[in-house]
């Protein structure tokens, strides 16, 4: 198991700490050119403050990495980025960016998708290890070799102080032990993010790739039973994601466009849809990311106006 050290801005830190309802955060980076690759999902990503404050503060298990325009890694996690606006956002962002900004681009921003985020007391907080650069953003560990296992020590005690010890290990660890790195659950804008990036930015059924009007629709939606799960997603263009939310449209469970004949009954209309009907949708590579057929009969069953 890995930990990653990233140097964290105070105004972010500060922001956050104070929030109740911190399930995930939007960890962002200003330059935007390339994907955060140390660690894997599940393990654990720190805030480190800026100098003179030499101290680890709080962190999160790592989910996924990803390259947004601003606009949309605000849509995706609002307030978890950090900032009370989008535009108090952009000034944190634009602080650190080397170019001067114009306030209407909506320029690319990284972003590193932390799951249970924890934040410590400053009683708690951990000093960095003694080889941390003082010039790099960064640093990553392995916490089975020094200096990352004295690091891992000092984070069970800090996290047991704190009531958060279940974060990254199983429920009765042995003091001191092997960690287990365990996958993240994931809230509301960590699954938007990642059905967006599996489904490589297109519609699963029209091939829509203009992001501002594709999103990412549960299956199954939280209101009623459904969780966050990229089985339990699909990438649709807003006019169809609409659809299926109301049962006009569906996907069979073998992965085929369905189109309701009440749809043109109600408003006369819907050929467009119409010509996608029985189209097999364009599905994620890997089999454990496509739709879950128990989750596609269920919205057969309880939405589909067939």
């Amino acid at each position: 198991m890995k930990a990653y050290v990233a140097v964290t801005d105070n105004d972010w830190y500060q922001f956050l700490s104070q929030r109740p309802d911190r399930d995930e955060v939007n960890f962002w980076q200003p330059g935007g050119k390339q994907l955060f690759r140390a660690l894997k999902p599940g393990e654990l990503f720190l805030f480190k403050l800026h100098s003179p404050n030499n101290v680890i503060a709080g962190g999160g298990l790592f989910a996924h990495s990803t390259l947004l325009p601003v606009s949309m890694a605000w849509e995706a996690f609002g307030e978890k980025n950090g900032a009370a606006t989008l535009l108090e956002m952009r000034r944190q962002i634009e602080h650190y960016r080397r170019s001067r900004s114009d306030p209407h681009q909506d320029y690319t921003i990284g972003c590193i998708v932390l799951e249970e985020p924890f934040f410590f007391d400053k009683a708690n907080r951990i000093p960095v290890p003694e080889d941390f650069p003082s010039n790099i953003p960064g640093k990553g560990y392995d916490l089975q070799t020094e200096p990352g296992s004295s690091l891992l020590k000092q984070l069970e005690w800090a996290l047991r102080s704190q009531g958060k010890d279940k974060v990254f290990m199983h429920e009765k660890p042995p003091m001191y032990g092997k960690p287990i790195t365990v996958l993240p659950r994931l809230g509301q804008g960590s699954f938007r993010v990642l059905v967006t990036d599996i489904y490589q930015r297109r519609c699963a059924v029209t091939g829509e790739k203009a992001l501002p009007v594709i999103e990412a629709a549960h299956i199954q939606p939280v209101s009623q039973g459904g969780i966050h799960r990229i089985d339990n997603g699909l990438l649709l263009r807003s006019d169809v994601h609409t659809l299926f939310d109301r049962g006009y449209v569906t996907v069979t469970p073998d992965h085929r466009f369905n189109v309701s004949r009440r749809l043109k009954d109600d408003f006369d209309n819907g050929e467009h849809y119409y010509q996608f009907k029985g189209k097999q949708i364009w599905l994620p590579p890997r089999t454990e990311d496509r739709p879950n057929r128990e989750f596609l009969e269920w919205h057969a069953d309880a939405v589909f106006l067939g």
